[in-house]
C-alpha cells in the first residue's frame, strides 16, 4: 500500500466529513425558526437524526417533547424530553413501525399555534414507516427493489404510496399545526419530495410512475399493494415550510478544498453521479490512466449515489464496489489511488464507510488469493478489501449527505 496516498485519503475524508456535520447547519437553519406560541414538538428522522436533534436543542434551549428515529448504533446519548428509537435500515422493521406510530401520536391533536420541528436526513424511508400493507410484504418489496438495483428515486416513488406517513401524509397528521422542516439531503438534485420519501412535502411523483417502476423490476406485489399504487398522494400542503441545510455539493466542495490544501490540482467531475458502482470505479481508473503522464498532483472528485445489482452472496456496499472495481484499472500505477465512502459512515449492510485502493492493491489481492472479477460477481468487496487493509472505517458519523469518490494522482512515475 502507498502510505503517502493513504495518509492523504484519510486527511481528505476527515476534513470532508467535518465540513458536513449537521451541527452548524442546524444552528443556521433555526435562526429563521419562529414557534407559533403554542407547543413545539420535535420529530427527528434519519441516519443523522440524533446529531440534528442535539444541535436543535442546543440552539432552542428546549422543546415540549420529541422523538428521534435513527439507525441502529446511531444514538449517542439521552436528550432532554426526547425519546430515542433505533430501527431497521435499509429494510424497515418493527421498531420503524413502532416509532412512526409514536411520532403520529405526538402530533395528533395539535392546534394551529403549535409547531412541529421536523428534522430530516437520509435513511428516513426505512426508519420512518407506517405501512398500509403487511410489514412482511413491505420488507419484501424493499428487498426486491434493492436486489434489482433500483435507484433511490424509484424506490421512494413506490414506497410512499404504500405508507401512512410518506408522500406528504405525515404533514396531514400534523395539521393544523405548522411544520418547519430542516433537511439534510442525500439525494442527487435535492428533491424535497424524495428525501426520505417526503413525509412533510407535497409529492410530485405520480401513480403512473410508481406503476412503471413495478413493471420495470417485475415486482411481485399483492392486490392490496396494486390498489394502493393507484391512490394519489397530497399535491398541496399549506402548513409546511422546508429548508435544506446540507447536501452532496457541500461534501464535494469540502473534499476539493482539502485536496488543494494537500497540493493537488482539483477537478469536480460531477455532484450527480448515478450509475452502476463498478462502472463508476472503472471510469475513475480510466481518468487516472489518462492523466498519469501529466506529472503533477491531481485530484478528481465525484459525488452522488451509485447502485449495485446483487448477483452474488457476498458482503459489501456501493462504495466498496467502486473502489474494488477501480483497483483493476490502476494496477501497477504506483502514484494513483481511488477511495469512495458514504458520508453516514455505513456502506450497505456493513460496518465500513467505503473502500480505498491504490496501484498496489490488485497485486496484493492476488497474493491473498482474491480475484477482483470474481469478488465483484459475488458482491464480496468487503472481504476482498479487508484482506488488504482497504476498508474505510469511520463508525456512524452523525451526518448523511450522500457519497463522495476521489481519484488521486501524486505526480511523477
Amino acid at each position: 500500500m502507498n502510505t503517502q496516498l493513504r495518509r492523504d485519503a484519510d486527511q481528505i475524508i476527515a476534513a470532508s466529513l467535518k465540513a458536513v456535520m449537521p451541527d452548524e447547519a442546524v444552528h443556521n437553519a433555526l435562526k429563521d425558526f419562529k414557534p407559533g406560541g403554542g407547543k413545539t414538538i420535535m420529530v427527528a428522522v434519519g441516519k443523522a437524526a440524533w446529531q440534528m436533534a442535539k444541535a436543535a436543542i442546543e440552539t432552542l434551549g428546549n422543546v415540549d417533547g420529541g422523538i428521534v428515529i435513527t439507525k441502529y448504533g446511531h444514538v449517542k446519548g439521552e436528550l432532554p424530553r426526547v425519546v430515542c428509537f433505533e430501527a431497521g435500515h435499509p429494510v424497515p422493521d418493527e421498531n420503524s413501525f413502532m416509532a412512526a406510530k409514536m411520532a403520529i401520536d405526538m402530533v395528533d391533536g395539535l392546534r394551529e399555534n403549535d409547531t412541529v420541528l421536523f428534522l430530516l436526513s437520509g435513511g428516513g424511508s426505512a426508519l420512518f414507516e407506517l405501512p398500509l400493507i403487511s410489514p412482511q410484504e413491505l420488507q419484501d418489496i424493499t428487498g426486491q427493489l434493492l436486489a434489482g438495483g433500483a435507484d433511490i428515486v424509484e424506490m421512494n416513488t413506490v414506497r410512499k404510496r404504500l405508507s401512512g406517513v410518506k408522500g406528504g401524509r405525515f404533514a396531514l397528521h400534523c395539521a393544523p399545526a405548522r411544520v418547519f422542516s430542516v433537511i439534510l439531503s442525500d439525494i442527487v438534485g435535492d428533491p424535497l419530495d424524495m428525501i426520505a420519501s417526503g413525509p412533510a412535502y407535497p409529492d410530485t411523483s405520480t401513480c403512473a410512475q410508481a406503476e412503471a417502476v413495478v413493471k420495470k423490476y417485475g415486482l411481485k406485489i399483492s392486490n392490496r399493494a396494486v390498489e394502493l399504487l393507484s391512490r394519489e398522494t397530497p399535491k398541496k400542503l399549506d402548513n409546511v415550510e422546508a429548508k435544506i441545510t446540507g447536501s452532496v455539493r457541500e461534501l464535494c466542495g469540502a473534499a476539493l478544498r482539502e485536496c488543494r490544501t494537500l497540493g493537488y490540482e482539483t477537478v469536480l467531475l460531477t455532484d450527480r453521479l448515478c450509475c452502476e458502482a463498478r462502472e463508476a470505479g472503472s471510469f475513475l481508473a480510466s481518468i487516472l490512466k489518462t492523466h498519469e503522464c501529466d506529472g503533477k498532483p491531481m485530484a478528481f472528485v465525484a459525488g452522488g449515489e451509485t447502485v449495485v445489482h446483487v448477483t452474488g452472496h457476498g458482503l459489501g456496499g456501493r462504495n466498496q464496489e467502486i473502489a474494488l472495481s477501480a483497483a483493476a484499472g490502476i494496477r501497477g500505477l504506483n502514484t494513483a489511488a481511488v477511495f469512495s465512502l458514504g458520508s453516514d459512515g455505513t456502506d450497505g449492510p456493513t460496518d465500513a464507510a467505503g473502500g480505498y485502493v491504490d496501484g498496489t492493491t490488485a497485486q496484493e489481492l492476488q497474493k491473498h488469493g482474491w480475484d477482483i472479477s470474481s469478488a465483484l460477481r459475488d458482491n464480496d468487496a468487503y472481504h476482498a478489501l479487508a484482506a488488504v487493509g482497504g476498508l474505510i472505517i469511520t463508525g456512524p458519523t452523525g451526518t448523511n449527505v450522500n457519497d463522495v469518490s476521489v481519484a488521486l494522482l501524486r505526480g511523477g512515475k
